[in-house]
Order: C-alpha cells, then sequence, then structure tokens
C-alpha cells in the first residue's frame, strides 16, 4: 500500500515536471516565433558588430569595464574601445543580449519613440542603498508622478530672476579674495553648489551646520556617489558590492536630509504651517503629496546629487579649459565687460545677452556631459532604428529584459557629427549656425521624456558665478609650469558624474572682490 501511494507520488511528480518543461518549451517556441516575425516586419538584421568575449557569460568584459572605471583616463579608454567596436554594437552577457549605442537615432528612439519599451533596469537595485525610492530610481506611474512634482518646484525657481544665486555667488567670489599662488577652485565649486542646492531643496544652506558637519557630509555623499558608481557596471551582481562603509555613507547623507525635514516640521509647529510652507516650499510641497517623510528624503537625496555635483564638474571644466586657451579667456572677459559694464548683480537679460559664455558653456557639456553614460532594459520585444546589416543602416532586433548602454560622452566626440576637430575645446563651433537642430546628437541634459528638470537652474548658476568671477579676477589664469595635455587626455575622475582629478588649478592674483575691470 505504501510502495503504490510513493509509485503514484513519483509518476504525480513526473508528470507536473513534464508538463513545466513542456510549458516553457512552448512558450520559448512561441516568443521565438513571435520574435523572428517581429524582426521580419521591421527589417531587422543582426548587429553590424558584435563583442567575442573569452569568458563565460561576458565575466571578462565586466571585469575589464569594472577596471576601467578605477583608471584616470577611464571614459577616453572607453571612447578607444568603442571607436574600434562600432557605432552600435552588442555582447552578451549572463546568457543575457546587451547593446552599447552611440547613435543620436538610436538615443531619439531610446528616449523618446521607443520610451515605453525600456525601463530602468539594473539601475535602480545598483543605485537604490542610496537613492532609495526617487525619481532616479523609478519607472512607470511612480515616475511619472515624481516628475510632476519637481517640475513645479523647478518652474518655481525658473520665475524668478537670478537673485536666488546671489548671497552664495558672493559667498564663492570672496573666498579667494586674499588667495596667493597657486588656488585650486573645484573643492570651492562644490562647496558653492552644495549650498545653493541645499538651499533650494532645505530651505536653507547646509553651511548653517558647523565645519565639521559640513565636512563629514561632503565626505559620505562623495563615498556613496562612488561605490554607486561602481556598483552600476556591475549589472546583476551589484549586490555583491554592498560594503559596511558603503552602507554607513548612505545612512549619514539620508540622516542629514532627516535632519532639515524635521527642523522644518518644527518650523511650522512655531509659526504655523503657512509661514513654513513659504519658507520650506520644497519639502511641503513634496510632503502634501506624499504624507511619508522617508519619501520626502529620498526625493531631496536624488535632486541633491544632480544639483551639486553635475553643476561643481562644469564650472570646473570650463575654467580648466578657459585658462588653457587665453584667447577664448580674454574674448569671455570682453563679452562679460560688454554686456553688464559696472555691474555686479547679474541677472538674465545679461545672461542671454553672452553668446560667447552660452557657446562656452555648450562646449565644456559637450566634452563633459555629466551624465555620461547612462543605461535602459526592455521590458518588450523592441528595436533600435539603426545598426543592423554589414553597413549599419538597418534596424536590429532587440529581444525582452535586454541591457542597453547609451553614452552622450562617446557621441559628443564623433567626428561625424561635430567635424574633424571633435576632441577639441573649441566654443566657436556653437556660434556659426552649423549645430541648429543637431536634435538628438547633443544631450548634456538628456532628452525626451526624461530630460533634466534642473537644466535651467543649472545652467542659471553656472552662468552667473562664472561672470562674477571673472569680473573679480581678471588676471585669473593658468598656473606657470603648468602641462597641456590634449583635451581628454587629461586626468579624470568617474563616479557619477565626470570631475577632474587634478582638480582645477589658477592663479588669481586678487583683485578687490566687486570689482569689474575692463579686459586689457
Amino acid at each position: 500500500m505504501i510502495k503504490n501511494s510513493v509509485d503514484l507520488l513519483y509518476k504525480l511528480l513526473f508528470t507536473v515536471l513534464a508538463g513545466v518543461i513542456l510549458k516553457w518549451l512552448y512558450d520559448k517556441r512561441r516568443r521565438n516565433r513571435d520574435d523572428a516575425a517581429f524582426a521580419a516586419l521591421h527589417g531587422c538584421q543582426p548587429p553590424q558588430c558584435e563583442y567575442k568575449h573569452r569568458w563565460p557569460w561576458a565575466l571578462d568584459l565586466i571585469k575589464e569595464h569594472v577596471a576601467t572605471v578605477l583608471t584616470d583616463h577611464a571614459l577616453m579608454l572607453q571612447v578607444e574601445f568603442t571607436e574600434s567596436m562600432g557605432i552600435t554594437f552588442a555582447a552578451y552577457m549572463f546568457g543575457l543580449t546587451g547593446y552599447f549605442t552611440s547613435d543620436p537615432r538610436n538615443i531619439k528612439a531610446i528616449t523618446e519613440t521607443r520610451f515605453q519599451d525600456m525601463n530602468l533596469g539594473v539601475r535602480r537595485p545598483a543605485c537604490y542603498p542610496f537613492f532609495g525610492e526617487g525619481i532616479f530610481t523609478q519607472d512607470g506611474p511612480a515616475w511619472k508622478h515624481s516628475r510632476e512634482m519637481l517640475r513645479r518646484q523647478f518652474a518655481r525657481v525658473q520665475a524668478r530672476d537670478l537673485e536666488t544665486f546671489t548671497d552664495q555667488v558672493e559667498n564663492l567670489v570672496s573666498t579667494f579674495q586674499d588667495s596667493k599662488g597657486v588656488v585650486d577652485l573645484q573643492p570651492a565649486f562644490f562647496r558653492f553648489t552644495l549650498a545653493t542646492t541645499t538651499t533650494l531643496l532645505f530651505g536653507e544652506s547646509i553651511e548653517t551646520l558647523p565645519e565639521t558637519e559640513q565636512s563629514d557630509f561632503a565626505k559620505h555623499f562623495d563615498s556613496a556617489t562612488l561605490v554607486t558608481a561602481i556598483r552600476l557596471p556591475l549589472a546583476h551582481l551589484s549586490f555583491l558590492y554592498n560594503t559596511p562603509s558603503y552602507r554607513k555613507s548612505c545612512r549619514v547623507v539620508k540622516h542629514y536630509a532627516d535632519y532639515f525635514i524635521d527642523k522644518a516640521f518644527k518650523y511650522a509647529q512655531d509659526h504655523g504651517q503657512e509661514d513654513a510652507t513659504g519658507r520650506y516650499p520644497f519639502i511641503f510641497d513634496l510632503y502634501t503629496e506624499y504624507q511619508d517623510r522617508s519619501l520626502v528624503r529620498d526625493q531631496l537625496v536624488n535632486v541633491l546629487l544632480a544639483g551639486r555635483d553635475t553643476t561643481a564638474c562644469t564650472m570646473s571644466w570650463t575654467i580648466f579649459h578657459l585658462v588653457r586657451h587665453p584667447a577664448m579667456l580674454r574674448r569671455l572677459r570682453e563679452e562679460i565687460y560688454e554686456v553688464t559694464g559696472s555691474e555686479t548683480v547679474v541677472t538674465r537679460a545679461h545672461t542671454k545677452n553672452m553668446p560667447y559664455l552660452n557657446a562656452v558653456l555648450n562646449e565644456t557639456l559637450r566634452l563633459y556631459p555629466q551624465v555620461p553614460m547612462n543605461t535602459r532594459s526592455t521590458v518588450r520585444t523592441t528595436l533600435l532604428p539603426k545598426g543592423g546589416g554589414p553597413d549599419g543602416e538597418s534596424p536590429v532586433y532587440v529581444p525582452k529584459n535586454a541591457g542597453i548602454t547609451f553614452s552622450p560622452y562617446h557621441m559628443h566626440r564623433r567626428k561625424e557629427l561635430f567635424g574633424e576637430d571633435a576632441h577639441d575645446y573649441k566654443p566657436e563651433r556653437w556660434l556659426d549656425g552649423k549645430l541648429t537642430g543637431i536634435g538628438c546628437a547633443y544631450i548634456p541634459f538628456l532628452h525626451g521624456f526624461r530630460t533634466c528638470l534642473g537644466k535651467d537652474f543649472a545652467l542659471s548658476e553656472a552662468s552667473y558665478a562664472l561672470v562674477r568671477l571673472l569680473q573679480a579676477y581678471p588676471n585669473l589664469r593658468i598656473p606657470p609650469g603648468t602641462g597641456v595635455v590634449p583635451t581628454g587626455k587629461e586626468k579624470q575622475m568617474l563616479s557619477l558624474v565626470v570631475s577632474s582629478l587634478e582638480g582645477c588649478k589658477v592663479v588669481l592674483d586678487g583683485v578687490e572682490v566687486g570689482s569689474n575691470v575692463r579686459p586689457m
């Protein structure tokens, strides 16, 4: 009796297992048939180029990528690698298909026309310990909700003139008034953008904290940012790099955000909700929607990363190159003097009448887009418009659950798009009208549905600060004896953004702060 029962159980288990296997085989065959029909319907061809890995699951590619990220020339090494592979190519990792592209036609599809076919994929688990439930880890309705809320806040700031930045800009300028010899501007730029962004988000600058706490916050913020950048290329294995120090840095950053949120609620208790909303509009607008302080905190951390690091790096790279090109620096100084005269309070009317300043910022953002690479994962069968067939002009079939990496950094250096001098720093390229309508070939603030909401804030902040620095320090120049290397060959620090590993070293020869001396 018992033996018969066991036999019956084995038969039942075998039947269930066989059924599961047959169902899996049937579903796979049906998917393959549907995918083949999709590819045929759209004229898809195999990718023009494929990366041939040497180790199982392309672990050699991941190893090389992580090793490259840890060098001081990571992005240029990747540019050289991708130029050897082609504009669009495929790689196969962990049994999944991955694609890399720097073709603007494909990037338009990823960010706009086929946006609904993709989500953030592995970016969410890689970034979640630091970013939490914020706009940079969200997809679908949650992302749309976050974007609409943050859009309101940036629209509020954009409606104002540049007085939002005046106090912090003047603090930045005065920082160097007693400086002698060589000065590194980059750390000051990071402190400046941290102050402006925390003022926007928290209702007051982080400079209200004691110096030791400011340093503690910045140290842990930088650490969390760097480790998150290392986790990203690990893709599905990002959970393996989750050290105690990383977890601590994430906790410390969130602790400081919670501190300012608690301070806002305490202010509301003491002075009433109306006054508190006027003083801390960003915090209370988010809380009105979420009714959850932890969700408010996560959004603040997301925007803080975007507002602090990206603009500070843009300012650093701008000065880094201007002092290496004295004629460009002289031209910009002359434009500033012609537009502002003796005025030191800069307005939008001033910066809108500075075409060369705008060209300088465009060129900096072309060569150093502050999100140099981005990733997506497909949620359904889709395609990339270009990259297939022998000539690379046919669509490429992309299956569900495939990963796609697209790179503004690589695309912005393509000679087919920006000319033979595409690797050179040349703001003049933006003044002759040839790049009008460049479209998706130039996307420093991304493109399509995820276009950066803080674009105006970042450009306004950088413009104001750069104008005032050049007004106050007309003798700003490169330190004597500094070696000048070709653009892109300088030492870089790649985290979630790309900064100068050598800083932004200059000689100021201090002039009275607030002066606006006519350039000689």
